[in-house]
């Protein structure tokens, strides 16, 4: 019964050796049309190609190396394991202070009001100030006149700028009121949300 090509190769190699000399890695693989091939260093149709490496006996399998294709889908495959694993651990932080954060949903409730209410007070100063400026606009206006036909006083200029400047902080800070007050409402819904999850028993805090 003919011998398979691995063993008939395997044996080929071993009698090319005699007692004590070391023995070298004979590497083999199959070509394009499916006939073996073999060498030290490896043939150049073995380059791309899964090989089997035979070295003191012993035969070992070698991978062919992966293609562009393969090497890409590999590389987006890990990137998504390391965004999966960054997102685990993000969340598993953000558990952990919530719990460590509130006792009951009720606590979630106060805090929730309480930054809404200085939500509130910064409003109520802002409007209070933007009042102020917008007086002081006029009187600075009212200066104005007394130099229509000269420059101004360069004092009286950055009053005029520093009061321009003002007056735009505070209707930002009016603007934004709206939209903070919803991030506010937004972010205490989710972790009211997450906090009853965790306590019912739907969800876990990951180590």
């Amino acid at each position: 019964m003919p011998k398979p090509p691995f063993i008939r190769i395997a044996a080929i190699l071993l009698l090319g050796f005699g007692p004590g000399i070391p023995a070298a890695a004979l590497i083999t693989c199959c070509d394009v049309n499916n006939h073996r091939v073999c060498g030290d260093p490896p043939p150049p149709q073995c380059l791309n190609k899964p090989k089997t490496v035979f070295k003191k006996g012993v035969a070992h399998e070698v991978e062919a190396p992966p293609t562009p294709e393969q090497r890409a889908a590999r590389e987006a495959a890990e990137a998504r394991k390391a965004e999966e694993e960054r997102r685990a651990d993000e969340q598993a932080r953000r558990d952990h202070a919530l719990m460590g954060s509130y006792t009951s949903e009720k606590e979630i409730d106060l805090a929730r009001d309480r930054a809404l209410a200085e939500i509130e007070k910064n409003s109520t100063q802002a409007s209070a100030r933007l009042e102020t400026a917008m007086k002081r606009q006029k009187k600075l206006e009212l200066d104005k006149e007394f130099y229509q036909k000269k420059p101004l006083p360069l004092q009286l200029q950055a009053q005029i700028r520093d009061n321009e400047s003002e007056i735009a902080t505070q209707q930002k800070a009016l603007r934004e009121k709206d939209a903070n007050s919803s991030a506010i409402k937004a972010r205490f819904a989710a972790d009211k949300a997450r906090f009853r999850q965790i306590t019912k028993g739907g969800g876990t805090i990951q180590q």
